[in-house]
């Protein structure tokens, strides 16, 4: 073993602990590793950067833009709609048809936009049926990724893989050359669901509304400030009961007048009635000291009495919204953002991997698949929806509120230029790098988007890890680490032949990828196959299928798939729900992929 393949398993063993225990950002963790990797003399500065320039980085970049472009659209929108109607005749034929026209949207545009556009519209569905929304928002993530195998520009990972390919002088990914392979996988997975899975989902209820989902009846009341209260003639943000009781005050009640969403330097007077976000027992426990009282009639039974009576025109809302994947809120807390001063919002509560929190709701640090219950004066929601609609969605609301305002008068354009690029990429005309960039600025130019929305469509974190990690793999390449690895995988499976090793590369990226990103176990594990097989003498194109197809499938985890950690909040999942429908559709998966793909893709 050379020195440069020892730093090399150093910086790889670093990587995947850091990726898998998402202590640092992925993106950062990347490019920390990219720089290691630069600095030690691995690499070279120009094969350092080589990621930003490779074909799949820049592809999967403009693809962003391609599919928010349709999000804005509405498109999808409608035919969700229309899905949704199905569900008050009979659940079955709803969600039958809700995963086979989700798995086919998301064969050709990003599934994180699609499942995120289908998810408000399920939750209302739910509502309006008196069904599970938990026996629907699994199976629409995993239609989703059963869709994203079927064509070269379902996901990024598969672009991501047929740029290792090209990159090592094989023949890049054809846009359909993946679908006869995903068509059986679709269809496998759309039966094991609807005979099997939807069944193990646990049954968590009908959703009886966001009181009773966040479990809020004993934690939004009002209270009187007296005369003695050291409350009185303080600002809000000095006053005692916001800095000892982490009370959130979200009405100011003054001899009929009504403060909503007070500012914080609104100085409070005596027989002031507030209407707040506490626990009630702690408030009791403390009224005397902090000369406050509670109204008898201080537990509220529903959101509407908190925010008022409705014929009066109510001007509060309440909505669920739930942390997207790779949003800047992701690692920050309620009060680093400023949330209520930005936004005109108020967090009241946190769904956090599974915990609920009413408490220290302002420290607790975000992440992706949170669900936050937010109180909003109508005249900010607007602001959330937009933050919504920026592309790189900061967060998703998923309560049935007024949807935002889409450009339908752009959805002919928008659909027209997305078949055009499928149409050049499949003749072979353009190669899927020039289709999407010229996709692009047609959308750009018919201002079916604006260029500052074009930037703010593309997920940079995804970019900058997938140029990190792909810098990583060049290392193992030129520094022979790849050769070891392979070698020494043979040595173990190789008396089996290669369909062996082509199932243990699924098995272990199908395990990496329910505790990492799945461009990263892609990536990481393609230059291994590459390397597997030239030793062998044999195609690498079945190696390197195997690894897009186990990558792009992570059923096991909520935090395998962009998709699962969506819904992971919103439909109230435990971890282990995902491992109880996850674990046996993945060993299906894995035994079909051992057997078909050296049919389909033979050695």
């Amino acid at each position: 073993m050379t020195l440069e393949i020892g730093i090399v398993l150093i910086v790889l063993l670093g990587a995947v602990v850091m990726f898998a225990t998402e202590r640092i950002p992925v993106d950062v963790v990347a490019i920390v590793a990219m720089s290691v990797l630069v600095v030690s003399g691995v690499l070279t500065p120009q094969q350092g950067v080589s990621g930003f320039s490779n074909s799949a980085t820049i592809t999967v970049a403009f693809m962003f833009i391609l599919s928010t472009a349709l999000f804005k659209s509405g498109a999808v929108v409608g035919i969700g709609n229309r899905i949704a109607v199905l569900f008050k005749y009979n659940f079955w034929i709803g969600i039958f048809v809700t995963m086979l026209t989700v798995g086919v949207i998301s064969a050709f545009i990003n599934n994180t936009p699609v499942v995120a556009i289908f998810i408000p519209i399920l939750v209302g569905a739910a509502a309006q049926s008196k069904l599970s929304i938990a026996k629907m928002l699994m199976p629409l993530s995993f239609a989703s990724m059963f869709g994203g195998v079927c064509t070269l520009i379902g996901t990024s990972t598969n672009i991501l893989v047929s740029g290792v390919a090209a990159e090592n002088n094989l023949e890049p990914f054809s846009m359909f050359e993946m679908t006869k392979m995903g068509l059986i996988f679709f269809g496998v997975g759309l039966l094991y669901m609807m005979l099997i899975g939807i069944r193990l989902i646990p049954d968590r209820g009908v959703d009886d509304g966001l009181m009773k989902k966040f479990g809020m009846g004993d934690y939004l009341t009002e209270i009187v400030l007296l005369e003695n209260s050291a409350s009185v003639g303080k600002s809000i943000k000095e006053s005692p009961l916001v800095k000892k009781l982490d009370l959130d005050i979200l009405e100011v009640n003054r001899k009929g007048n009504a403060f909503i969403m007070p500012s914080e330097d609104l100085i409070l007077e005596r027989s002031d009635v507030l209407k707040v976000r506490c626990n009630v027992e702690k408030i009791k426990a403390l009224k005397e000291r902090e000369g406050i009282a509670l109204k008898s009639d201080a537990k509220f039974k529903s959101l509407d009495e908190l925010a008022g009576d409705k014929k009066k025109d109510s001007r509060i809302v309440f909505v669920e919204a739930v942390i997207a994947p790779n949003s800047p809120f992701e690692g920050r807390t309620v009060k680093e953002l400023s949330f209520r001063q930005k936004y005109g919002a108020t967090v009241l509560a946190i769904r956090h991997r599974g915990e609920l929190m009413r408490d220290k709701v302002v420290a607790t640090q975000l992440r992706a698949g949170d669900t936050l219950l937010i109180e909003v004066d109508k005249d900010h929601l607007q602001n959330l929806q937009q933050l919504e609609l920026r592309g790189r969605n900061t967060f998703l609301i998923v309560s049935e509120v007024d949807l935002p305002e889409y450009r339908r008068d752009k959805m002919f354009t928008v659909v027209v230029t997305m078949i055009g690029v499928i149409a050049l990429a499949s003749f072979n005309i353009l190669p899927i790098m020039m289709a999407a960039i010229i996709g692009s600025m047609v959308l750009v130019l018919t201002r079916c988007i604006s260029m500052e929305e074009a930037y703010l469509a593309i997920d940079w974190k995804v970019i900058f890890l997938l140029a990190g990690a792909l810098s990583l793999g060049v290392a193992m390449d030129v520094s022979g680490t790849a050769s070891l690895i392979s070698h020494s995988l043979i040595e173990i499976s190789g008396s089996l032949g290669p369909m062996a090793i082509l199932s243990v590369l699924y098995i272990v990226t199908m395990i990496l990828t329910g505790t990492m990103s799945n461009n990263a176990s892609a990536v990481l594990l393609a230059p291994i196959a590459i390397a597997a097989s030239v030793e062998l003498n044999v195609d690498a194109r079945p190696f390197l299928m195997a690894i897009t197809f186990a990558a792009s499938s992570s059923f096991m985890t909520p935090v395998g798939y962009q998709t699962n950690t969506m819904i992971y909040g919103v439909g109230g999942y435990r971890f282990m729900d995902f491992m109880r429908v996850g674990i046996p559709l993945n060993v299906i998966f894995w035994i079909l992929a051992t057997f078909l793909i050296p049919y389909f893709f033979p050695f």
